[in-house]
């Protein structure tokens, strides 16, 4: 019986997209550093959301922090997940 390829075309198509769009981006990206300094203020930020509206300054500052352990099992190893974000958002009249 032939195998129909039409199916597997077309998923091999998408496919080959999605990692054509991947290459090209990460030829786009230019190759990041380690800054000790935004590495230490990741892991002073405490758990939850917070945000602040500083007046003087017109802009909003907001962080982030979201820190789990994820195990496979009752008692088998975990992996920790610790995701930090700093963001600002600036406003100003030109």
């Amino acid at each position: 019986m032939p195998v129909p390829l039409a199916p597997i075309a077309a998923t091999a198509a998408r496919y080959g997209a999605i990692a054509l769009a991947g290459y090209v981006l990460a030829r786009q990206m230019e190759r990041g550093r380690v800054d000790q300094r935004a590495e230490d203020a990741f892991d002073d930020l405490p758990e939850g959301l917070t945000g602040q509206h500083a007046r003087d300054r017109q802009q909003w500052n907001m962080a982030g922090r979201f820190r789990r352990v994820v195990r496979l099992g009752t008692s088998g190893p975990g992996v920790e997940i610790d995701a930090s974000l700093l963001g600002r958002i600036r406003l100003r009249r030109v």
